[in-house]
């Protein structure tokens, strides 16, 4: 059959406007390789995505934010789509509840991620069911305040917040429910200007920080965060003192992007006053202090300064792979393939077209495929979420096999 790209405008009663594009005009095809841009009247209005997970009957669900007119934190905004790409339901939660962070996580038939309250900045542990039916939101225990990232780890969250009383990064462990299982605070160091870049992160007047938490492959527990002045890549087992450090460069340099593989090797990306750096297979002590910029890594001019970098295991066509999503300055999402067990490149992918476009999340479908979200500006001013859909064979070409 001749491809050939089809486009459709949809007008839906909530005003939400979609356009959706895919390279077949079979209807098999529109499920496995599309483009779709959600967009709205509210020319005003700022969405942008956050995570997206897919769900069981083959649709996504995007956990996003939103411009609020009264306060500088972020709103939270959910999406449902289909199986398609074509809208489904929308949710713009109240502002009880504001500055959601990923990781947006599955678990027995709900959506988590967490976010806090305004007023208190105490967290908050957030549900929804795949079809946003219903949104559930309660404080998690012992007062943590100012979430930034989260992981799934072991079937408990393990949570990255900010505690500006005591100037510390707090890591904790919580069951499902929002109940402690552990927490440890480590120093940002003292000072105004220390904290300073950290509030402006919140409130996005300033630089967004790649903050990340998770579990190393050799059981220790890791956060992407403030310690001691720096940014940088703290091990920890939950102990007075880190286990091991990975310095970075004040607020200037650090780890863009963490993800363990075995033993003490792991799939990174640092930046390093504007510059990037792809490590795709690289062992990185966990006990000492270390520097990342002696860590050196595959430098790509082609990507905006300390571009944002979201990193996929995916296992293609039997190959396990490293797909690196990030920014270029060709305003459009790159995809970089690695090899797993090497680190060797395997090839590129570049997403987007006219409009600027940036990335937010990867997610390989059950289909074999990639789902893509991402934020781009129409008429180069106005946020709006995206999702590109690649099938199993644009990836099976991208691996090499």
């Amino acid at each position: 059959m001749l491809k050939k790209n089809i486009c459709a405008l949809y007008i839906v009663s909530t005003l939400l406007v979609i356009v959706s594009c895919s390279e077949e005009s079979n209807p098999e095809f529109d499920t496995q390789t599309f483009t779709t841009i959600f967009d709205n009247n509210k020319f005003d209005a700022s969405y942008f995505p956050i995570d997206m997970q897919e769900t069981p009957d083959g649709g996504y669900v995007i956990l996003g934010g939103r411009k609020l007119t009264d306060t500088s934190f972020t709103g939270i905004y959910l999406l449902k789509a289909d199986k398609f790409g074509n809208f489904v339901k929308e949710i713009e939660v109240g502002e009880t509840s504001v500055n959601p962070v990923a990781d947006f996580v599955e678990y027995q038939t709900k959506y988590y991620f967490f976010c806090m309250d305004p007023l208190t900045q105490v967290a908050q542990i957030a549900s929804v069911d795949a079809n946003l039916e219903a949104v559930t939101i309660t404080p998690v225990q012992g007062g943590l305040t100012y979430p930034a990232a989260s992981a799934f780890v072991d079937n408990n969250f393990v949570m990255l917040g900010y505690n500006n009383g005591d100037k510390q990064t707090v890591i904790s462990i919580l069951n499902p429910d929002g109940g402690i299982l552990e927490s440890q605070g480590y120093t940002i160091g003292t000072g105004e200007d220390v904290e300073e870049p950290i509030i402006n992160h919140y409130i996005r007047t300033g630089k967004q920080f790649p903050f990340g938490v998770g579990k190393a492959a050799g059981g220790l527990f890791f956060f992407n965060g403030f310690y001691n002045y720096t940014f940088s890549l703290v091990f920890t087992n939950f102990g007075d003192d880190p286990v091991g450090v990975v310095q970075g460069q004040q607020d200037d340099g650090g780890f863009s992007a963490v993800t363990p593989l075995q033993g003490n090797k792991f799939a990174s990306a640092r930046f390093n006053f504007g510059d990037n750096f792809l490590l795709p297979n690289k062992e990185l002590s966990t006990s000492g202090i270390t520097s990342s910029t002696d860590l050196g890594g595959y430098n790509l001019p082609e990507l905006v300064p300390n571009s944002k970098v979201r990193i996929l295991r995916a296992t293609i066509d039997g190959k396990n792979v490293l797909i690196y999503g990030t920014d270029t300055k060709s305003k459009q999402i790159g995809l970089l393939f690695y090899e797993e067990s090497t680190g060797t490149f395997l090839s590129s992918r570049y997403l987007g077209f006219s409009n600027p476009f940036e990335v937010a999340s990867l997610e390989q479908t059950s289909d074999g495929g990639l789902a893509v979200c991402g934020t781009t500006y129409l008429a180069g001013r106005f946020p709006r979420i995206c999702i590109f859909k690649l099938s199993k064979d644009q990836l099976i070409s991208n691996a090499g096999r």
